[in-house]
């Protein structure tokens, strides 16, 4: 399996024609962008969001080409404080453009998912980009698979997740 690194995989941001979609299944992510303004939150600090302006100004580029970017969060109840945090940081990802809805696991209608359970980007209903991390769940890079039979089960996973899960603005931890 050949992995290519965040920053390959952020370059079919630049692109991809209509839809995005990311379905995030971990209740934590160790990205080393985050552990400063995450250490922070966790101290009850203000957290200064600047680490996420270069992907900010890329939701607002792209949503106002008119294409989406959305994302589906399955979340574990009660919620790890990661996810506490990326609630509470949700809203800036909202103001900039994506969608995002959340799901509590207890309440998915299927629980088995395909690529092995791992998250994964789908580009355009053509290309997944796969994540796959380390023990410690720091990513280790994404797997590009356009193999039309995985793409089509993530494509269904997608459409039932994306109609039962709760848009961030009526979801309440």
């Amino acid at each position: 399996m050949e992995l290519i690194s965040s920053a390959e995989r952020n370059r079919l941001f630049e692109s991809f024609e209509s839809d995005a979609f990311h379905l995030e299944l971990r209740d934590d992510y160790s990205v080393p962008d985050e552990d400063g303004p995450y250490a922070s939150w966790l101290r009850g600090e203000p957290v200064d969001n600047s680490y996420m302006e270069p992907w900010l100004a890329m939701v607002r580029r792209v949503t106002r080409e008119g294409k989406t970017v959305r994302r589906v969060r399955v979340v574990t109840e009660p919620h790890s404080s990661y996810i506490r945090w990326e609630y509470a940081t949700t809203p800036v990802n909202v103001e900039a453009g994506e969608q995002i809805r959340w799901i509590s696991r207890v309440a998915l209608p299927r629980r088995t998912f395909p690529v092995g359970g791992n998250d994964w980007w789908l580009f355009d209903d053509k290309i997944l980009a796969v994540g796959h991390f380390d023990k410690d769940g720091r990513v280790l890079g994404s797997e590009l698979i356009d193999d039309p039979s995985t793409v089509a089960q993530c494509i269904a996973i997608r459409e039932v997740l994306w109609s039962t899960a709760t848009p961030h603005s009526e979801y309440k931890p």
